[in-house]
């Protein structure tokens, strides 16, 4: 345990990935803070492990570069941690239909020829710039997507999307909340494809272009990202792991936060500003009741359980699998969300050239019960058995590293009830000063929304308090 003071300007509780950004973000700027994080290690969901050769994720697998502040950290982070880009095979997308998988169109001829859509949908694709713009502002994902593009586009790739992206139900799911850039493409422009083409010639500045929307990893894994940053922001910052029983109290200038360290030992510190970063159920849990009392319909917020079964082969020469990965719709019904392919787009993810690494990912909205009810050795069967059927790998061959990681309360899900949740979250730091409340319970669920939310956040800070 290092020196901890009495006092730090900013307390960021958690350190997942919005605390590390935010707190990276802060210690570029040379400002003073404290992190506290209850598990034993930095990074919250993300995690790589290494065994036999392979280097796989047991957490989030990907991330996009869809804003410049993923590059930005990155850019912090180096040399410790390196940006991986996708290679070219991340650009095919897999779909399961029937006994097989099919690539996703990626041009006119593909969309006009592929089996995935229905002749009345492909037709209808030209006519999306002409349709009526809707009027519901909590239109869900399914309902706005089958009004502009048509019911099997929704169901080919729009839902296998939304189960690989939220492992949620894309009819549950508001668009302003779940994907306000879709939902801005119709609001602004009145159309997806008008949009996008107005968009992609819209000026941007010498930042803007560091945004490329390529798929990102990190170069050995993404928690090489994570022990730069932890590396790096103790130069302003202290860190404190395995902090326990924290109860953040407000004071008549600011807040007062206590906890217990690793020893056993109690801490109390005071600061100006405090910002929570965990789970919508934690977040009560970490103040008393005068202000937990207000977080009731908050802490509500569902989760979409996740269970990921990694697969290592030493050697798997005559399978297919140039893709980024393979994607489920719920109409065909299988046991998984979808399959990635990570040894096919980022290098060293295999000990030998031609070995292959799949990451199976299980449940979602749709199989809750698959891997809330079922013990995870059947859980891994489950998935192997999938794999070996939908890829068509022979039963011969055994593979060399297999490994489960489960997650109860994996992808929050921004459902009908989460713009009223998120009122309240405005409505609690209008009434207490100082407190931001932040992490994927609000501003989206993915890497560069995570990156985004914790440095914008910082900088905002940073006005505050000077």
């Amino acid at each position: 345990m290092n020196n901890i003071q009495n006092h730090y300007p900013i307390a960021i509780i958690g350190g997942g990935i919005t605390g590390l950004s935010l707190a990276a973000e802060l210690e570029k700027e040379g400002k003073s803070f404290i992190l506290l994080e209850a598990k034993d290690r930095l990074g919250g969901q993300i995690k790589t492990l290494r065994e036999n050769g392979f280097t796989y994720e047991v957490g989030p697998n990907t991330g996009t570069v869809s804003s410049p502040e993923v590059a930005e950290l990155f850019e912090y982070a180096a040399p410790d941690a390196l940006l991986e880009e996708a290679c070219a095979n991340a650009n095919d997308r897999w779909i399961w239909k029937g006994d097989r998988f099919h690539s996703i169109p990626n041009g006119p001829w593909s969309g006009l020829t592929t089996p995935l859509y229905s002749i009345k949908d492909k037709l209808g694709l030209p006519f999306e710039p002409f349709r009526k713009k809707g009027t519901n502002p909590n239109e869900t994902v399914g309902e706005l997507a089958e009004r502009r593009l048509g019911k099997t586009i929704v169901d080919y790739t729009i839902d296998p999307f939304i189960g690989g992206i939220y492992a949620g139900d894309p009819y549950q799911l508001v668009t302003r909340l779940a994907l306000p850039k879709l939902y801005n493409l119709e609001q602004n422009y009145g159309s997806f494809i008008r949009g996008a083409i107005k968009k992609a010639s819209e000026p941007k500045s010498e930042r803007d272009h560091k945004a490329t929307i390529k798929i990102f990893s990190a170069v050995g894994g993404l928690e090489e990202l994570v022990k730069a940053i932890g590396k790096k922001i103790s130069r302003t910052g202290e860190v404190v792991l395995e902090a326990q029983d924290i109860c953040i109290t407000p004071t008549g200038n600011g807040w007062q936060t206590t906890f217990v360290d690793k020893n056993g030992d109690q801490h109390t510190i005071s600061s100006t500003k405090v910002v929570t970063t965990v789970r919508a159920d934690i977040l009560p849990k970490l103040f008393r009741e005068e202000i937990a009392s207000k977080m009731t319909r908050i802490s509500t917020l569902p989760y979409a359980p996740i269970t990921e079964v990694c697969v290592g082969f030493n050697h798997l020469p005559d399978i297919p699998r140039a893709a980024f990965g393979a994607l489920v719709p719920s109409k065909e019904q299988r046991k998984v969300l979808g399959i990635l392919f990570p040894s096919s787009c980022f290098n060293d993810r295999t000990p030998y050239p031609d070995g292959a690494l799949f990451t199976i990912f299980m449940g979602g909205l749709r199989n809750k019960g698959l891997v809330l009810d079922t013990p995870l050795e059947a859980q891994k069967q489950v998935g192997l058995n999938e794999l070996y059927d939908m890829m068509k790998i022979p039963r011969s061959i055994t593979p060399d590293m297999v490994h489960i990681a489960h997650y109860p309360k994996a992808i929050p899900q921004y459902d009908l009830a989460t713009e009223e949740r998120q009122k309240d979250m405005k409505s609690i730091e209008k009434e207490y000063p100082g407190l931001h409340i932040a992490g994927g319970v609000i501003d989206g669920i993915g890497m560069a929304n995570r990156i985004t939310q914790g440095m914008n956040l910082a900088q905002q800070l940073i006005k505050e308090i000077e």
